[in-house]
Formats: structure tokens, C-alpha cells, sequence
């Protein structure tokens, strides 16, 4: 739990929740719960007509209103728990991060459908249902609790005799209260939108197998590529470095008896070293292409454009990122323009990407026939790259076309890095 000292602001997270003796820092406490739990009660107001509405869209499902009211009610209902999640956490000292489905490159009768099958969608709509009932009467007991002695006096003096001794007892009586009460009821709505919003344990779990299962193919990925590695030393670089030797050995026993032939296995040997270098250099390419050292993301992408025999339309915006990542990029968007003059029958493509802070975004299209599928080795390969850095893919490739893959790779950098354009 983050400390709350090193928290700042009217969000800092509650430290104390029990009864506690009046003091200044305690009355601030206070305060401040009472100041959240009035922005709680304030945000009920949005949470009923979107519940109304989100318990509308599926019998309205079956009509094209209830497809297109989909598209305003899902987007501002999960704008809404955002919130609700930026509140609550910092009441709690926490991140509540958000888990849904991605939606990327779905089309306007497909993103619903997503919607639908998304559990963290549904549990949008019970945080909805707690917000507008339950919630509310947690997050408005602070408030009557602080306007009851005011209301109570009134009245006590209007009403006199025995009910106005009983009012000016409560009237007493609601001051602690509000003391005693505001922290554990606020800190309880945090911990229930916690339990709506929050990322639940099977979740975690099948975050944990999705680790272990991306780590398994990575390492066999790395394996894979040892051996590739080993085999293309072998059959190459090894075997006309072996060969530069016999020449030379030869070179040496007929200089003396022989200087033609000598010379002109020193001219084949000087000829295999100069291959044998070219086979550590494509060795070395497969590894981390030179050019990415050299120019970067966006330069290297540049040039796997330029022998595309197609035109290709390049927008790279990004900052440096780590190496692994860029080679991973570099051999993703590699594979997807392969991809795109072997099956395609393309005009044109195109490669974008960018990088808000957070994220590396790479979309990769073509005008080609479109067919292409995510089973495919190729594919399957890209996405098992990425996987390595927590990275997904998605293919939109309707017959017909256009084939369009977009990939995303979480990678944070810092705010002094600048992207540039190329």
C-alpha cells in the first residue's frame, strides 16, 4: 500500500478508520471521507439512467437501436467506473487497473459482440446497480450525518416539550456519529467498488498461466533460435572457414613446386573469406539487424519497405525503445510484409506506429484479397514473439480484404523521451 504521506490532496488514502481521539489530523481525516463521499453521492446520479439503459440493451440487441445506443452507454458506463476506480484507489492507497477485452480493429457490429461476451463488462453493470442503491445510502450517511444536528435544533426549538428534548438528543448524538462512522463507511464503498472493479483472483490466475505459458514458448522460441543460429554457423561461416585453411595448407606445400597452383588457392581461400564473412553478417542480422542500431525503429522499418515490389506507405512516431523490444518489432512488422507479397495480391500497404508513453502500437495492412488467418505459422509466430513482452495481436482480414494487423507491446518510457516522426 502506498504511503499516505507521500500522497498529497483531498485523494489521500484514509489512515485511520476507528474511532480515534479528536485531534486536527483526525478532523481532517474526516473531512476528507466526508469530501469523498460526497463526489461518491454525486456520481450516483449518472449510474441510474446508465443502468436503466444498460439493462435495455439486450432486448434491444435484437434492433439496430439497441446495436447503436451499445456504442454511447458501454463507452461512457466504463468512463464512469474509471473514475469510481481512480477514487477508490486512492482512498485505498492502490491501483485498480481495468481488464477489458480489446476491442481494437473490431468494426461497429462486432465491438458489440465483444462487449457481450466480456465479463468485466458485465460487472460494469452490477457496479451500476451498487452505485445507484447501496452505494448511494453508504456515501449519503456522511452527509445527513453532518446536516441532521442543524435540521434537529430547528426543529427542537419549533417543536418544544418532549420530542423537542428527543430531537436536541439526536441532534447531540449525530456529531459522533459522523465522527465515529464517516471512515469505516467511505473506506467500506472503496472496498466494495474494489471487489466490482477491481481484477478478481481467476484473473490473476489466468494471468499466471498466460505468463507461464508465454515464458514455456519463449524459451523454446530461444531454443529454436540457438539452434538456427548453430546450424547457420555450421553449414556457413564453419565449413568455408574450414575450407580457407586447406587451401592455405595446400598453398603452403606447393609455393615451392608449384606457385601457380599455390596462388591460385590463395585467390580461392581469399574469395571463401570474403563469403564466410557474409555469412556472419546475415548471422548477425537474424540476430539484431545492424540497422536498428543504426537508424532506429522508424529507419529500419523505412528500409524493409524500400524492396517491397509493392508501394508501401510508412508513419513510424516513436521514442528509443529497449532492443529486444524494437528487434521484436522490427521482425514482427518483417514477417507481416513478407506475409503481404507471398498471399496478399496487394496494390498497396501500409505501416504505422506509435507510442503513447505506455504502449507501442503497430498496425500493418494491405488492399490485398484479405482470407488471412490468425492460425497461420507466420502469424503464429509474430504473436508468439510478442507474447514474450506481454504483447497481443489482432487480424481483421474479411474475404475481400483489406487484411489489416495490429500489434501491441506495453513498454513504458520515460516523459523526456520525444518521439520522432519519420
Amino acid at each position: 500500500m502506498t504511503d499516505s504521506g507521500a500522497m498529497a490532496g483531498p485523494l489521500r488514502p484514509l489512515t485511520r478508520v476507528a474511532p480515534a481521539p479528536v485531534d486536527e489530523q483526525g478532523l481532517v481525516e474526516r473531512l476528507r471521507a466526508s469530501l469523498a463521499a460526497a463526489a461518491y453521492f454525486l456520481l450516483f446520479v449518472p449510474a441510474v439512467p446508465l443502468l436503466v439503459l444498460s439493462l435495455l440493451l439486450v432486448p434491444l440487441g435484437l434492433t439496430g437501436l439497441g446495436i447503436a445506443l451499445a456504442h454511447a452507454v458501454v463507452p461512457a458506463t466504463g468512463a464512469l467506473a474509471r473514475v469510481h476506480r481512480r477514487l477508490s484507489g486512492a482512498l485505498l492507497g492502490e491501483t485498480l487497473p481495468e481488464a477489458y477485452a480489446d476491442t481494437t480493429g473490431r468494426g461497429f457490429l462486432a465491438r458489440p459482440m465483444v462487449w457481450l461476451r466480456d465479463p468485466h463488462r458485465w460487472r460494469d453493470v452490477g457496479f451500476l446497480a451498487f452505485s445507484a442503491t447501496g452505494g448511494a445510502v453508504l456515501a449519503g450517511l456522511p452527509a445527513l450525518l453532518l446536516v441532521t444536528p442543524a435540521v434537529h435544533l430547528v426543529l427542537a426549538v419549533t417543536t418544544g416539550g418532549w420530542v423537542g428534548l428527543v430531537l436536541l438528543g439526536t441532534a447531540l448524538l449525530a456529531p459522533l456519529l459522523w465522527w465515529v462512522l464517516t471512515p469505516p463507511l467511505v473506506r467500506a464503498r472503496a472496498m466494495a467498488e474494489r471487489s466490482i472493479l477491481g481484477v478478481s483472483r481467476g484473473d490473476l490466475e489466468r494471468r499466471v498461466e498466460q505468463v507461464v505459458e508465454s515464458r514455456a514458448e519463449t524459451l523454446d522460441h530461444s531454443a529454436a533460435e540457438v539452434r538456427r543460429i548453430e546450424r547457420d554457423l555450421h553449414d556457413g561461416a564453419q565449413a568455408r572457414i574450414a575450407s580457407v585453411g586447406m587451401n592455405v595448407g595446400l598453398a603452403e606445400k606447393l609455393m615451392a613446386t608449384d606457385p601457380a597452383a599455390a596462388a591460385e588457392l590463395l585467390r580461392e581461400a581469399r574469395e571463401s573469406t570474403v563469403t564466410a564473412l557474409e555469412d556472419l553478417r546475415s548471422v548477425v542480422r537474424g540476430i539484431h539487424p545492424p540497422v536498428l542500431a543504426d537508424r532506429g525503429l522508424a529507419g529500419a522499418i523505412e528500409a524493409l519497405a524500400v524492396p517491397i515490389p509493392l508501394p508501401v506507405t510508412t508513419s513510424v512516431a516513436v521514442p528509443a525503445l529497449p532492443a529486444p523490444v524494437e528487434s521484436a518489432a522490427y521482425f514482427a512488422v518483417a514477417e507481416c510484409l513478407a506475409n503481404t507479397v507471398k498471399h496478399a495480391r496487394a496494390t498497396r500497404a501500409w505501416v504505422q506506429a506509435t507510442h503513447d508513453g505506455e504502449v507501442l502500437r503497430i498496425v500493418v495492412g494491405d488492399d490485398g484479397r484479405g482470407g488471412a488467418t490468425p492460425t497461420g505459422s507466420g502469424i503464429t509466430g509474430i504473436a508468439r514473439r510478442l507474447a514474450a513482452f506481454d504483447g497481443w495481436m489482432t487480424v481483421t482480414s474479411p474475404d475481400g480484404g483489406p487484411t489489416q494487423v495490429t500489434m501491441e507491446v506495453p513498454c513504458r518510457t520515460s516523459p523526456a523521451d520525444r518521439p520522432t516522426e519519420r
